[in-house]
């Protein structure tokens, strides 16, 4: 059975990784970068200082870096050591069938994904802490558009993308109860039930700067790819 899954997880990679056109080849290379999300972390570190109290921002930044750290640590420096799955790139039957962008193979090990762990981690927990429609589909687009970006440039099977993303979620979710755990201990908020508003106080308009870093920086790796 696990010969069979092994073999359709494979089967899939295949199917979904790479492609003939250098714009995509680019375009995931981008999308695929830390540094190519700063600007979109400083967008919502901004929205949180200003519709927060200090004490809740220094909750927030706290339990956010343990998200990360949790979420990457464990995929990092537990599972890929411990199942020792090499990456597609790296394997002796698949590393020729592969294709890969600048030679980039990534490391040895690639189960389970930090990538898709981080991405997915950081997705649900800001997601549950804004509370907003709109914020949750750019949030969660990201994930896994980051996610599949790992499968396209042939460094992750689809298998260590899901079960990477099961992690995160599972992290997510879990600190983001811990979070609001101790927000509760704080003092109650007064918050304005109004359309400008989420359901957690955090102001639509300030949202809308959010989306507007992202959005432009997704336009800005297009052009990066075209002009590559």
């Amino acid at each position: 059975m696990l010969e069979r899954l092994i073999e359709l997880d494979q089967r899939l990679l295949l199917s979904l990784n790479g492609s003939d056109s250098l714009f995509w080849d680019y375009f995931m290379t981008g999308v695929t970068s830390t540094v190519a999300w700063i600007p979109v972390g400083i967008a919502l570190l901004y929205i949180v200082i200003k519709n927060n109290t200090m004490r809740e921002v220094g909750l927030f930044v706290l339990i956010f870096a343990l998200v990360i750290l949790v979420a990457d640590q464990f995929s990092s420096s537990f599972c890929k050591p411990f199942f020792a799955r090499p990456r597609p790139t790296q394997d002796p039957q698949l590393m020729y069938l592969v294709d890969v962008v600048d030679g980039y193979r990534g490391g040895r090990y690639g189960f389970i994904s930090s990538h898709a762990a981080n991405t997915f981690a950081v997705s649900f927990f800001i997601s549950l802490v804004v509370r907003n429609g709109w914020f949750t589909f750019s949030a969660f687009f990201w994930a896994v558009l980051c996610s599949y970006s790992r499968i396209y440039l042939g460094v992750h099977y689809p298998g260590d993308i899901f079960f990477g993303a099961l992690w995160g979620t599972l992290v997510g979710v879990s600190f983001y109860h811990l979070f609001a755990y101790f927000r509760k201990k704080m003092e109650p908020r007064k918050l304005s039930v109004s359309t400008h508003y989420t359901v957690s106080g955090y102001a639509v308009s300030d949202l809308d700067i959010f989306h507007f870093v992202f959005y432009f920086t997704l336009i800005v790796l297009v052009l990066r790819a075209v002009v590559i």
